[in-house]
């Protein structure tokens, strides 16, 4: 499997950590909250939480305390779709592949629930053939993409499809809630809304990087499936984050990173560019403690983390994306990503 090109999308409006304290002072949740989780929250928006600004799908902050069913619902079946298809047109116009060419398309999203699914309106907005492959892949939070990109290499092993269409989104701002948990403060603090689509093939396509998917590895564990995960309180999704979240993501990471190494016969040195979910300013720093990283090496995680907030299952997208337009050196490139189960997904990359 061969990657031929990625999109990217965001909502319209960003917002910076200072926008959101100003708001949430504003706000008659201020005064509904006791004062530990304003001093939390506080803590979270002016300190360094390794996030300058998010993207969110609102057009001001003062909707984001509209905490109710209908509204959060509303909001993620207006801007899903619209993510999801935008930055698939992007990936197929940086491909050069049009959408008649495309034989599965598979999308992927825990912040939300339509049915039909996001697939059908992905479809249509994109004029997709009426006979293409359609895949929606859901509950998976941030470790996400890493199984979409599975299913894709397995439909185009099998010959099923010349080229698939892969597509993560996330309106983390239809799945924000308040209450005084504190780890539910600090995800209303750090997630963010967009999506990435990257066009996957059975062959490397002309006067493109070459970029080719070579082994993979995944890891669940679901005696740890407490520490991270969505439960659903009054009609809507609370994510529930613990303390344990950066300790099991890198452990798990360094599991699954050292299994394909061994099966590619390769060293962790011989990874010249590291691709991973950023979680948050904690993950990153627990991931280069145990993989003996520095913090150069994770450099265009922790600037998406800074720009964009954590995106979810998109996020890491957005991080392949910025190495490829930066012209990182080629090699061996370790793309990561973590979350919900606990699961951790691995592949490596061969950059040319």
């Amino acid at each position: 499997m061969f990657l031929n090109a990625i999109g990217t999308a965001l909502p319209e409006k960003c917002y910076s950590k200072e926008d959101c304290w100003i708001a949430f002072q504003a706000s008659d949740w201020f005064v509904r909250l006791d004062a530990r989780s304003r001093a939390i929250a506080k803590l979270v928006l002016t300190r360094n939480n390794g996030i300058q600004e998010r993207w969110l799908s609102v057009d001001t902050l003062d909707e984001v305390f509209a905490i109710d069913p209908d509204v959060l619902h509303r909001r993620f079946a207006a801007h899903a779709p619209a993510l999801a298809s935008t930055a698939g047109v992007l990936g197929l116009r940086a491909a050069g592949v049009c959408a008649a060419q495309i034989d599965a398309v598979i999308v992927t999203t825990c912040t939300g629930y339509l049915c039909p699914a996001l697939s059908g309106y992905v479809i249509e907005r994109l004029g997709l053939r009426n006979d293409i492959l359609a895949f929606d892949l859901v509950g998976q939070g941030c470790a996400g993409a890493l199984p979409n990109w599975q299913l894709s290499s397995a439909l185009l092993a099998a010959g099923q499809c010349d080229h698939v269409l892969s597509i993560c989104v996330e309106v983390c701002s239809a799945a924000m809630y308040l209450d005084d948990d504190p780890g539910i403060l600090i995800s209303a603090c750090l997630f963010g809304d967009g999506a990435g689509a990257a066009v996957l093939s059975r062959s490397q396509m002309a006067a493109r990087r070459r970029i080719e998917w070579k082994h993979t590895t995944s890891f669940i564990d679901p005696a740890e499936r407490a520490a991270l995960r969505f439960e659903h309180q009054g009609g809507m999704l609370r994510n529930i984050l613990t303390r344990a979240v950066p300790r099991l993501a890198a452990q798990y990471a360094k599991e699954v990173l050292n299994q394909t190494l061994e099966r590619a016969q390769l060293r962790g040195d011989q990874i010249s560019e590291w691709i991973f979910h950023a979680g948050g300013r904690d993950v990153l720093l627990a991931l280069e403690a145990d993989l003996g990283l520095t913090p150069d090496a994770l450099r265009y995680s922790r600037e998406a983390l800074r720009r964009f907030g954590n995106l979810s299952s998109a996020f890491v997208y957005f991080v392949l994306e910025a190495a490829l337009r930066d012209r990182a050196p080629g090699g061996w490139w370790w793309l990561s990503s973590f979350g919900a189960g606990f699961t951790c997904h691995g592949a490596l990359l061969a950059v040319e």
